[in-house]
């Protein structure tokens, strides 16, 4: 937005509209400043409210006592605009009945487009894209708007109104975000998988919700390999009977036909009085904006309804943190974003939000790694280098092989505006940071600043993130966000400092799920987050909280298997492994074997007593396809039986802890299962796996 532009919004606390500024964050005349966006946020909040903050710990601590105030001061400081004046910041109702900025009207989309105008007159692109096979694709934001203002009157012509749900399987491309803004600016649901994902898996999401309307590619490209999607999307189109209209996004991969459809590129074509006037709606705070996926540990994936404003608070926090600006101001001209991602991971919400700051997107939709034949872990830092990304993320993992490659940054051209580097998704190893940093500057370029985090699905954002005014902390996340009450603790509900501990919230976010959809008397979200704890938010995470504010992830405290920042919930795996036939009962855990490092193992109880050869072939096919490549077992093992409870459900956890490396005492009582004498199979294995290491 322009520098000094004022727009009529509503008075955050009173009934009459009053003219305000904009503030849009690094929008400020003049030479480029070393300024934090938490800086400049600290001192108009102690400008404003009078406040005095010696240093980040208090301005943390303030955030989480007076949450309140700290989110309306986080409202103006973003600009966030609503039609309407809002009575109350949030309600005093526990968790998860809390309600944020009653009375609000707000559009994500309006939120993106307030940018349009400065973006395309400083000639700063909206989002960059590119795939495996080079091609490039940049869009200024007249561009992006025009697109989706196009689809958006199209949807509207196709009878999608508020609250109807798109759903879109669509892989990290233009297209998708174009999708996903014509959805917003309507007040449609916005829901979306992935190709690489099994058709299982994408039913098991897209039935729930009972999508109106769908989106589909017919081919991808990755990892070298061409995919011809029209048998999949035929199948989910036939197991969806809520549809009334498939949109196809033609690949130049596919060689079937997914039959009558209407054409995408035909829909955003449009560039008529109708586009040019259109206007996005006005929606209540807590509209329904997209619908995300958990793993499904535990059954069915849960289905997570986020809303419009809490998305928008939450997205501003995480900027907040992330230094991130827009591309077309002064002081930070050209900024570029990248956070790699596929389009099932919320990571990829996260990078869409980099539009709400004005920034530059970039988009890659391809493999990290390149061909399985030709691995290449320099693909991505190469793509990083081409188009001057300021901001570069990826998952833990990514950076661990990176350093393991041996990537020579000396030849993957010029990283002189890499400022930031991004990890989630697993605790990023202390060396890998500190080996990619050193190399880095062997090839001549400062070590940029690693922003390390961690938050989830649930909360389409972060709990543990960083500061660049902070010591660096490597190995750990520098702080806890703001706004975001973060506590470890022990089973007895006890706070804990340098323990290890369960990552709880105790105070409620704007970001938190406004329900699940399907779950009428919020059954299933109680049971998920407040059953251990009530009124406070469990995340399901180890972390120790240092004195120092310093955070540590050390993993999973549920039974979620991550895969490189791709989870999966064991019953999805299971549901895989026990359909091929032969198999009567099976057992997944992922197991760490180092830093970074960890081995997927399966244990199978076959029919014949036995396990042919024949047979894990057709597991690991199984789960490839109805899957994803990433859940196929690293290794495969026999067992007699599987572990259970009194109550027949498997134990996962305490097989995990047993191969790495605690002792059965430690870690299980037999007087608690079904069926104790299997145990010692697991015990022999566990030691012969860690002897092999």
């Amino acid at each position: 937005m322009e520098r000094g532009r004022r727009m009529r919004l509503a008075h955050p606390a009173g009934t009459a509209i009053a003219e305000i500024a904009i503030h849009s964050p690094g929008s400020r005349a003049g030479p480029m400043t070393s300024q934090s966006l938490i800086s400049e946020f600290t001192a108009e909040v102690s400008r404003d409210l009078g406040l005095n903050f010696a240093q980040f710990e208090d301005l943390y601590r303030w955030s989480v006592d007076r949450p309140a105030d700290f989110w309306e001061a986080l409202w103006r400081f973003d600009g966030i605009m609503s039609r309407t004046p809002y009575s109350q910041i949030l309600t005093e109702d526990p968790m998860p009945g809390t309600r944020w900025f009653v009375g609000a009207e707000v559009n994500y989309a309006l939120q993106v487009f307030r940018h349009a105008a400065a973006g395309t007159a400083a000639g700063q692109p909206a989002i960059i894209a590119e795939d495996e096979q080079g091609s490039v694709l940049s869009l200024d934001w007249s561009e992006l708007r025009r697109r989706s203002f196009s689809l958006a009157c199209a949807l509207e012509r196709l009878g999608v109104a508020p609250g109807d749900r798109v759903a879109a399987f669509l892989p990290n491309r233009i297209e998708a975000v174009v999708a996903f803004l014509a959805c917003a600016s309507i007040g449609a649901i916005w829901t979306i998988c992935a190709p690489d994902m099994g058709t299982a898996a994408i039913l098991d999401r897209f039935r729930q919700v009972e999508p109106k309307l769908l989106i589909a590619t017919d081919g991808a490209l990755y990892a070298g390999k061409a995919r011809d999607l029209t048998d999949i999307v035929l199948e989910i189109v036939a197991a969806l009977p809520t549809l009334d209209h498939v949109v196809q996004v033609r690949s130049g991969h596919a060689r079937g036909s997914i039959g009558a459809t209407l054409d995408f590129e035909e829909l955003i074509a449009r560039d008529d009085d109708e586009v040019r006037s259109f206007e996005p709606r006005w929606l209540p705070f807590d509209h329904p904006l997209w619908i995300l996926y958990s793993s499904g540990t535990t059954g069915k994936p849960k289905a997570i309804v986020h809303g419009h404003g809490g998305i928008l608070l939450g997205a501003a926090a995480m900027r907040l943190h992330m230094d991130l600006r827009p591309s077309y101001a002064a002081d930070s001209e050209g900024e570029r974003f990248h956070w790699f991602s596929s389009t099932g991971w919320m990571v990829w919400n996260a990078q869409v939000g980099g539009l709400l700051s004005g920034t530059t997107i970039c988009l890659y939709d391809g493999s990290p790694s390149g061909p399985r034949d030709r691995t290449d872990w320099s693909i991505l830092w190469r793509f990083v280098a081409r188009h001057g990304i300021s901001f570069f993320g990826s998952g833990a993992q990514f950076f661990t092989m990176c350093l393991r490659a041996g990537v020579d940054f000396s030849t993957v051209g010029g990283l002189s505006a890499l400022r930031t580097i991004g990890s989630t998704a697993s605790p990023l190893p202390a060396d890998v940071q500190l080996g990619l940093s050193a190399h880095l500057r062997a090839a001549g370029y400062d070590a940029p600043w690693w922003l390390n985090s961690s938050g989830g699905t649930d909360i389409c954002g972060v709990f543990c993130t960083g500061s660049r005014d902070l010591p660096p902390a490597p190995g750990r996340m520098q702080c806890r966000q703001l706004g975001a009450a973060v506590e470890a603790w022990s089973p007895e509900g006890k706070s804990m400092v340098g323990e290890v501990g369960e990552l709880v919230c105790t105070r409620p976010l704007p970001s938190m799920p406004l329900y699940f959809w399907g779950d009428r008397e919020g059954r299933r979200y109680h049971e998920s987050y407040f059953d251990m704890y009530p009124g406070i938010w469990r995340h399901g995470d180890w972390v120790r909280i240092d004195p120092d504010g310093s955070c540590t992830i050390y993993g999973r405290s549920d039974a979620t298997i991550n895969r490189g920042g791709h989870r999966m919930g064991t019953s999805e795996i299971y549901q895989a492994i026990e359909g091929a036939e032969g198999v009567v009962d099976s057992l997944v855990v992922d197991v760490r074997t180092g830093d970074g490092e960890s081995e997927l193992l399966a244990f199978i109880v076959a029919a014949e007593g036995k396990l042919p050869q024949d047979l894990v072939v057709r597991i690991r096919e199984s789960i490839r396809t109805s899957l994803s490549p990433r859940f196929v077992p690293d290794q495969v093992y026999f067992v007699a039986a599987i572990p259970r409870t009194l109550s027949m459900k498997k134990q996962e956890l305490p097989i995990k802890r047993l191969f790495e490396g605690r002792s059965l005492t430690e870690i299980i009582d037999p007087s608690a299962m079904a069926n104790p004498d299997c145990l010692s199979d697991f015990v022999n294995l566990a030691t012969a796996f860690r002897a092999s290491r």
